[in-house]
């Protein structure tokens, strides 16, 4: 068996105040299915700024260090608009399993983020395990995640 075979997927996950416990839960979730979790905080629940830990999070995903992250914030959005900013990430705010389901398989999400305040600690944890095991459909929707990483032309 090759080495990377025995090596368990590196999943790095970063909330701001407003995901510290859902992130909390998360993290032990993700460690009890057997991945290994890089925890870029935050790590309280005072007050922080979100930007923070998504910068984290995204560049590890965008320089190919993890394969895929999980980010938490009141709303999800804050998280999104900075991961989005990478090159490479597709950032995905989702609400449900079957949000998290389509976040996989037509656009081939690889930051999953959850909006703590707006999602069941049980839904969220569902959305999760949905997500890790979902696949990219890859066919007609291949060519429009492609498209993500075009430079505007204007056109």
């Amino acid at each position: 068996m090759a080495k990377e075979e025995l090596m368990a997927e590196l999943i790095p996950i970063g909330s701001d105040h407003a995901g510290f416990e859902l992130k909390e839960k998360l993290e032990a979730h993700l460690k009890a299915l057997g991945y290994e979790v890089d925890d870029y905080g935050a790590a309280t629940p005072a007050p922080t700024d979100y930007a923070d830990y998504a910068h984290r999070v995204a560049r590890k995903v965008s320089t190919g260090e993890a394969r895929r992250g999980v980010l938490l914030c009141g709303t999800g959005l804050g998280m999104s608009y900075v991961a989005n900013r990478y090159p490479h990430v597709r950032a995905a705010v989702v609400w449900s399993p079957e949000i998290a389901e389509l976040s996989r398989r037509h656009n081939d999400a690889n930051v999953l983020v959850l909006p703590a305040r707006f999602i069941s600690d049980e839904d969220a944890e569902k959305a999760l395990d949905v997500w890790l095991s979902t696949p990219f459909d890859g066919g007609r929707h291949a060519r429009r995640v492609e498209k993500i990483e075009l430079e505007e032309t204007g056109e």
